[in-house]
């Protein structure tokens, strides 16, 4: 079957700059997939993705004209349906054969095979490959179904009839071309209303002619970019783009600015990518008095709202030069040069307007403006959220000074920051620029004269922001942070705000990861039920629902997080069964099992634990005593057994309460003969009832020494 190389491209209005490399990347992939099921290409064939602010395609090499036919082996109904007593067709036979184009003459052509228990008829038959207009269509149909679009609109197309009128379509924009070659042939496709051709057209401004009309499916590229000054590839338009900031930037070097690199942001990059059909790096400055401005506010005026590349010096600190990535390429870049001075020129000035501004009233002059600020309808105002997170900030700073682990100045730092925190919110930089709270109230406080600790706590209490963002620097932040975020869970738990599904628009998840991050990385000596409650009692009333669930919540979002660190699976749950308080201890725990688990004794201890907990868990609690009896031993290996466990239990405790977790476990190692004795030559459920109870009170005590560190029962084979 002859094979050339495929194109087809669809071109549309403008494409969701944020959305296009997914649409672009969805479109190939999707139609190679469908292209592929119908038997047109070879599984695993390369293919090339385009993707540019009005175009979506994608070129396929050695795609077949037609698809080779098939054996196809098809089960019918079971015997018992489609033949009767005799080993004719039945009525439900001749109809299934009916609705598939056969007739009776098909039914010698069956044959009987087994299926599970029953015999079942088979029909064995070839099925025509399709040819490539069919299944490009299907393809092609099922790719834009299956695009991830981001918002659809509906427009509408005139219909070229004697009678015209007008057909609705909806899809993420307005498509307005469909080219489909099949080396030189057109395939005889359509969607969104149009029918396929051989012609696209270039650059807005700057392709040389109108439509460029392709002679065959490899000229795609060569010819868009040569003739219609653009470069289709989403990620060559990148790396261009890439190249020619570091190229520009270097020519702006100074010996008073030293070398400047424009600034390291993957997501704008992406985004200016796809605005541009043929970039251009140009570079422009603004004045220098700006710089006087906090950086953070011009990167940010500068990214967000122009798509401007801002140039950083070797220190980290903000130049006043820019890159612009045009998408025009005048022979004088003057104009655009100018043009986008002029236009980023007020944004600076508004943004030095709000710092001087907000500079004339204090922080703590700004703590009453906080009382109008509605954070929560059932949990009040931004300032009496700042009450809850004092107190709660106070609490978990007096509960580190007490283990050790702070000095005693760490409560009123702490009660400084958390009380001032949330102000910046009423600012009005921050109120232009929501993206900057906790940044600006650094910069405030420190020219209040705060100091670096309180301005460290303020700046850095939302950290961290995101997975794998920095923790806050400073015992403050941290006490500041943790309290931030247990008061955002336990508001909203309390009032049954829970994340669904997809769903968490207070980033509970985020928030709940963040404490456990603390909590583990900066070793904190602190119980995660005593923060729980501290936290829910400075709500006072507003509690109404249970918060047990919280608990779950957050061992739930430390599980996943060391499942991702590679950690087994089997080793956390049975390292979280145990609900373990300081969460700092958890790894410890699971390097610990996870050296058990490499000892030859773990497998059978393991099981004896789990037979253990099946018997305690069928025993009346109340019945076991608390204190084991050896005069009421009948046994030889009762006895033993007790004497193991008083023997392991004293080298286990004490390995526990140094901290090492593995060797408390390795004691353990020398319980597996006594318990296998026990089991084999000892009846727990003995007719005496003393007996019996005493029994079950030694191995209450044997679970107890063996599950400290872990639940070894999570550890048994199924």
């Amino acid at each position: 079957m002859s094979k050339n190389n495929l194109l087809v491209e669809l071109f549309v209005e403008e494409l969701p700059p944020k959305a296009l490399r997914k649409l672009g990347d969805a479109f190939a992939s999707q139609l190679v997939a469908g292209l592929i099921g119908s038997g047109l290409v070879e599984p695993d064939t390369p293919f090339t993705a385009f993707a540019s602010p009005r175009r979506l395609a994608v070129h396929v090499p050695h795609v077949a004209a037609k698809a080779d036919d098939r054996a196809q082996t098809l089960k019918l109904m079971p015997t018992s349906v489609g033949l009767d007593a005799s080993g004719g067709p039945t009525a439900a036979l001749l109809k299934r054969l009916q609705g598939m184009g056969l007739g009776v003459d098909a039914v010698p052509q069956l044959t009987k095979q087994m299926d599970g228990k029953a015999e079942a008829l088979y029909l064995a038959r070839t099925v025509p490959g399709v040819d490539l207009a069919e299944g490009l269509q299907l393809a092609l149909d099922e790719a834009l179904a299956k695009l991830p679009i981001p918002k659809v609109m509906a427009y509408q197309l005139h219909d070229n009839c004697e009678l015209p009128g007008w057909t609705s379509v909806n899809f993420v924009r307005p498509a307005h071309r469909l080219l489909a070659l099949h080396g030189k042939d057109i395939v005889p496709v359509s969607a969104l209303g149009l029918t396929a051709g051989r012609d696209t057209v270039g650059h807005r401004f700057e392709s040389r002619q109108a439509l460029i009309s392709l002679e065959c499916a490899d000229d795609y590229e060569s010819q868009l970019t040569a003739v219609g000054a653009v470069i289709p590839s989403f990620e060559k338009r990148r790396a261009l783009i890439v190249a020619q900031l570091a190229a520009k930037a270097k020519t702006l070097a100074t010996p008073e600015t030293g070398p400047l690199s424009p600034i390291d942001d993957e997501a704008l990059l992406d985004e200016v990518t796809a605005l541009v059909e043929r970039p251009n790096v140009v570079a422009c400055a603004f004045e220098s008095e700006f710089l006087e401005v906090p950086q953070e506010c011009l990167i940010l005026t500068m990214k967000a709202n122009q798509k401007y590349f801002p140039l950083l010096k070797q220190d980290g600190k903000l130049s006043n030069h820019f890159l612009v990535v045009s998408n025009i390429s005048p022979d004088d870049e003057s104009q655009v040069i100018g043009g986008n001075e002029r236009v980023v020129r007020p944004r600076l000035a508004d943004a030095q307007f709000f710092f001087n501004q907000d500079r004339k009233k204090t922080l703590t002059a700004r703590l009453p403006d906080l009382d109008k600020v509605v954070y929560h309808n059932k949990l009040g105002t931004q300032g009496e959220r700042a009450l809850r997170v004092r107190a709660l900030a106070k609490r978990i700073a007096a509960a580190l000074i007490d283990a050790g682990y702070a000095e005693g100045t760490l409560v009123a730092a702490a009660d400084q920051a958390a009380s001032l925190a949330k102000t910046d919110l009423v600012t009005d930089m921050v109120g232009e620029f929501p993206e900057l709270q906790g940044v600006m109230g650094g910069y405030y406080a420190r020219h209040d004269g705060l100091g670096d600790a309180i301005a460290i706590g303020i700046e850095d209490h939302y950290r961290p922001r995101f997975a794998g963002d920095d923790l806050p620097r400073n015992d403050v932040a941290i006490v500041v942070a943790l309290a931030d975020k247990l008061e955002t869970l336990i508001g909203m738990f309390g009032i049954g705000n829970l994340p669904t599904g997809d769903r968490d628009p207070f980033a509970l998840r985020r928030h709940a990861l963040g404490v456990v991050r603390m909590l583990i990385e900066r070793d904190l000596p602190l119980s995660l039920d005593a923060v729980l409650a501290d936290g829910a009692s400075v709500f006072g009333d507003l509690i109404t629902h249970d918060l047990a669930p919280l608990a779950s919540f957050i061992q739930d979002r430390l599980a996943g997080m060391l499942r991702e660190q590679g950690f087994d699976v089997r080793t956390i749950d049975a390292v979280l069964a145990l609900s373990p308080q300081r969460l700092a201890d958890v790894q410890r725990r699971l390097k610990a099992v996870t050296a058990f688990v490499a000892l030859p004794e773990s497998e059978a201890l393991a099981a004896a634990n789990k037979r253990i907990s099946n018997i305690l868990k069928k025993a009346n609690a109340s019945e076991i005593p608390s204190k084991v009896e050896p005069a009421l031993f009948s046994e030889t290996a009762e006895s033993a057994l007790a004497e193991a466990i008083a023997g392991a239990k004293k080298i286990a405790e004490s390995h526990y309460d140094g901290g090492d977790y593995a060797a408390s476990l390795t004691a353990l190692a020398s319980l597996r003969a006594p318990v296998d004795a026990f089991f084999d030559g000892v009846m727990v459920n003995a007719d005496d009832v003393n007996v019996r109870a005493n029994r079950l009170a030694l191995l209450s005590e044997l679970h107890g020494t063996m599950n400290r560190v872990a639940d070894l029962s999570r550890l048994a084979s199924a």
